[in-house]
């Protein structure tokens, strides 16, 4: 049987059970709640072993050396906006006060997050701009 098959019967299976849950908690079985959580926890690890599956057959059946460039520019964006985010310029005080468990190390993660965001933003923003140009000239 092709995976394609399976892939669309386990599909199918899950939207018939998870259509039933939504129907019982409609009619007031809160209890059916919980059994709707777990039908979503299933699709989500469907979901994820079939991308990983699909990774990895590109990753074989493709060049690897373009993807492997790629990893690891991605990796370098990752490091450079880990090494620029300092951490330290947010006075922690407020959120301790409030209970919170921020450190200078979670201050400085979550820069880190949003300077590669920044970075991978502009670069997707330039890269675009970049097609469109060069589409333009070559016209």
């Amino acid at each position: 049987m092709d995976l394609h098959k399976i892939l669309k019967i386990v599909a199918m299976t899950l939207a018939v059970i998870g259509a039933i849950f939504a129907l019982m908690i409609m009619t007031g079985s809160e209890s059916m709640i919980d059994n709707m959580l777990y039908v979503a926890y299933a699709v989500l690890a469907v979901i994820l072993v079939l991308v990983l599956i699909y990774v990895l057959k590109g990753l074989i059946s493709g060049n690897a050396k373009k993807t492997l460039l790629s990893l690891g520019m991605f990796v370098g964006v990752l490091v450079i906006a880990y090494i620029i985010s300092s951490g330290s310029d947010l006075d922690l005080q407020p959120f301790l006060d409030k209970g919170l468990d921020v450190t200078e190390s979670t201050s400085k993660t979550v820069g880190a997050g949003l300077n590669a965001f920044y970075i991978l933003a502009i670069v997707a923003i330039g890269s675009v701009a970049f097609s469109g140009v060069k589409k333009a000239i070559n016209k």
